[in-house]
């Protein structure tokens, strides 16, 4: 972010947002005060939250909006607060990393500060909480969106449209947790889109998306014998690439998913970039091939 002029810093002492689906559907009250504790320390510091996660960013821009919106719930949870020193004020704005850099830096600024342009065909992942509701997130339409399109293509990449595209990854209103096979077969409709339209990689904005798809596809190869071999990267790691970073100090070579094409693509290999075969040290799939 710094070679965009953007001063961030880690909050400390933070917590899980928590979930937007799952922890809310059980105890709303319990969620909205876990998340503003996390927000209290964003407002400790008079500065906006930034995320990098969908789940997150919905969790508590929704949380930040209810809260200044209903005074009741607003007192309630300051009561809660209370216990640890804490009040909600409502001072600060919750910003998702892709929303933020589309209005406040934009594509063309990310597009002129490029020094790697990547010639790579690229699948965007929107994900639900990015986009919806609509009329929350005002991003334009949740059908047919285009801004994260926009910051994949400045960096010199193409997005290339596919069947579903705005499509849940799989994991989403706690499927993976509670009925995984679903979630995977989801997950598995999806890649099949992505790969007829023969991209390079996957580009996601949330780590859940991102752990659907990469560990998801080393599940599918070893449970259905389903093979993809399609690399995923977060935007932030396409950024990063496009702005001179390595692929091993984006730590893109810890990903499941390991692809020498990829690779040879990009121009440059990390060192150890094939650390192992076993579970959890990454898998290269060559071009599509199961892991061993």
């Amino acid at each position: 972010m710094g070679r965009l002029g953007i001063s961030i810093r880690e909050l400390e002492g933070a917590s899980c947002c928590p979930a937007p689906g799952v922890f809310q559907s059980f105890d709303k009250k319990t969620w909205l005060t876990l998340a503003s504790r996390n927000l209290c320390l964003s407002e400790a510091l008079n500065a906006d939250l930034l995320t990098v996660c969908n789940g997150c960013y919905a969790t508590l821009a929704d949380t930040n909006r209810i809260l200044k919106e209903d005074q009741e719930a607003k007192a309630g949870v300051n009561e809660k607060l209370s216990g640890i020193g804490k009040e909600f004020s409502g001072k600060i704005e919750v910003r998702h990393i892709v929303e933020y850099l589309f209005r406040e830096v934009s594509p063309e600024k990310i597009r002129d500060t490029v020094t790697h342009p990547l010639d790579l065909r690229v699948a965007v992942h929107y994900g639900c909480h990015m986009i919806k509701p609509s009329h929350e997130r005002k991003l334009g339409s949740a059908e047919n969106p285009s801004f994260f399109d926009e910051l994949v293509e400045a960096t010199g990449a193409r997005s290339i449209e596919y069947e579903d595209k705005t499509a849940c990854c799989g994991a989403g209103g706690g499927a993976r947790s509670a009925v995984q096979d679903v979630a995977l077969r989801l997950t598995e409709k999806k890649l099949e889109h992505m790969q007829k339209a023969d991209v390079d990689c996957i580009v996601d904005a949330c780590p859940f998306c991102h752990l659907q798809f990469d560990q998801g596809q080393f599940e599918l190869a070893d449970r259905h014998g389903k093979e993809f071999g399609i690399p995923v990267l977060h935007y932030s790691q396409l950024l990063g690439l496009a702005l001179g970073y390595s692929p091993e100090e984006l730590g893109i070579h810890l990903n499941r998913i390991q692809n020498t094409e990829f690779y040879t693509k990009l121009g440059e290999i990390p060192e150890n970039k094939f650390p192992g075969k076993k579970l959890g040290a990454g898998t290269d799939f060559g071009k599509g091939g199961v892991p061993t």
